[in-house]
């Protein structure tokens, strides 16, 4: 994720994109943004269901510096798919589990206006993103439950 914009960078861009095209361009820029995507990776438990296209997401805790920090992998055979990951990713960077579970990302697509160009199963298919990571950070958290 070191080559992916912050969130800050990530809204101007946005911003400066006269209109829908150049969104969608951007944002398919963004998936060639992230990085490889293990082959050990790409099983079925890490399969995200609900999605038109085959959607890999890991979420993983690595210790740096006695601090947890959140890892993120993901990838899709869809290049607008894999936009849409690296931007979820961006949403989500330097945040701990608790401030990713309570972060309404919804909104935030809301204020990009992906809600009024992506089809109702790319809306559906990042619902099945989000809920694929929250499992995940369940999982994380010791099975414990993180409030939502």
């Amino acid at each position: 994720m070191k080559n992916l914009p912050d969130k800050k960078r990530l809204l101007i861009n946005f911003s400066m994109c006269k209109n829908w095209e150049e969104k969608y361009l951007y944002i398919i820029d963004l998936g060639y943004l992230l990085p490889t995507f293990p082959e050990k990776m790409r099983i079925d438990q890490y399969l995200v269901p609900g999605c038109q296209s085959q959607v890999w997401i890991v979420v993983l805790i690595e210790i740096i510096q006695y601090k947890r920090v959140v890892r993120f992998y993901g990838d899709s055979d869809a290049l607008i798919v894999k936009g849409l990951i690296a931007l979820i990713f961006i949403i989500y960077k330097d945040k701990d589990l608790q401030e990713i579970v309570n972060l309404d990302i919804r909104e935030i697509l809301k204020f990009l206006e992906l809600d009024k160009y992506l089809t109702s199963f790319r809306i559906q298919g990042i619902n099945s993103i989000l809920n694929a990571i929250h499992n995940q950070i369940t999982v994380l958290n010791n099975g414990n439950e993180i409030k939502f």
